[in-house]
């Protein structure tokens, strides 16, 4: 006689944590959307609006953040199930249409021209100020998919509550950038790395860090407080790291390499290089920051570079780069409650990266 097999949703499987594998679970969530109970009962142009707006917005960027929930659980639980690899695949989808949200809205604020190679949503002649309501719908959606897949689970109100809280975090960031910074306007006594890092923080950390292995511990059965603080202030450390490197390339990356060219300088931005070059400039150098940042003109840009190599500061992110990896070294080896490679392989995708 045979012995029984589990069913099929609990037999250990063999999980592919590639682009494809993850991409292909998006097209079951985005069909549930637009089968939504309250969805189905709107017009034909309603729904296909909907369908549209997700296929443009949610699934276009290197989803990274997504694809580490899977990753995370992988470290923390080797033998994974097939409903394993499906719920870290789906709460993968739910921080992408966060990140969906966050973008069409931060677009809109920012007047934004393209997103990930393509015009901003907001940009197209059909949308406009529709993509206000689209990216609270997006936001929504995240809700939906959690009700359908995880109402259920003993962790349901866990995640509930990660994703409001994180949501809520990057809410207070976008707010101290969007008001420490408004276009058009250089007070650069607001310039401070002490407000950088809490915009970086409340803006980057949470959501791009803390948020997708936050979801992989819920799901690998972790429940120590202690456990998920000591993440958030490695997360908050990895995250800052991040974004003073994004502000570096944006600056003295190769336009050719970064797929970009950067605009950090034109746009005004509070970022890493401004807030450390104003704690060692001259007033002759702040006088030329003054007249010339924030300027949509290549030679503004170019004094503004001037200045930052003639005080050095690529000196001194990499420096800082040196110390902060250091740092996160030390934090990962001396938390005990995951197995330290949780962490490790997402720093190693981004220490010392060109792009």
């Amino acid at each position: 006689m045979s012995e029984a097999q589990p069913p099929a949703k609990q037999r250990k499987v063999d999980p592919s944590v590639s682009k494809e594998a993850f991409l292909s679970v998006f097209t079951k969530l985005a069909k549930d959307i637009c089968e939504d109970t309250y969805v189905s009962r709107q017009p034909g142009y309603a729904k296909k609006w909907i369908d549209e707006m997700q296929k443009y917005n949610v699934p276009k960027g290197k989803l990274n953040r997504g694809m580490a929930v899977l990753d995370g659980l992988l470290t923390l639980k080797p033998e994974l199930s097939e409903e394993d690899v499906e719920g870290a695949n789906i709460l993968g989808w739910c921080i992408e249409w966060l990140q969906a949200f966050f973008l069409v809205a931060d677009d809109l604020m920012d007047d934004s021209i393209t997103r990930r190679g393509q015009p901003c949503w907001y940009r197209r002649p059909e949308v406009g100020t529709v993509a206000c309501n689209d990216s609270i719908f997006l936001e929504a959606s995240i809700y939906r998919i959690l009700k359908k897949y995880f109402r259920t689970k003993p962790y349901y109100a866990t995640l509930l509550d990660l994703f409001l809280e994180t949501t809520f975090q990057t809410s207070t960031g976008q707010l101290l950038d969007l008001i420490t910074a408004p276009p058009g306007v250089v007070d650069l006594s607001k310039y401070e790395m002490k407000t950088y890092n809490t915009i970086v923080e409340f803006k980057t950390a949470y959501y791009s860090f803390y948020l997708p292995l936050a979801c992989a511990m819920v799901l690998g059965g972790v429940q120590d407080e202690a456990a998920f603080e000591s993440c958030k202030e490695i997360c908050i450390e990895m995250g800052t790291y991040f974004q003073a490197q994004d502000d570096y390339l944006d600056c003295f990356g190769d336009p050719e390499v970064i797929g970009k060219i950067g605009t950090d300088i034109e746009d005004n931005k509070c970022g890493w290089l401004i807030c450390k070059g104003l704690e060692k400039m001259t007033d002759a150098q702040k006088q030329i920051i003054q007249e010339n940042y924030g300027k949509k003109d290549a030679e503004c840009v170019a004094k503004i570079k001037a200045v930052y190599r003639e005080i050095n500061v690529e000196q001194d992110f990499k420096d800082y780069e040196n110390d902060s990896y250091k740092k996160l070294q030390g934090l990962i080896d001396s938390q005990t409650f995951v197995p330290g490679d949780v962490y490790k392989k997402l720093l190693k995708k981004i220490y010392k990266r060109q792009k």
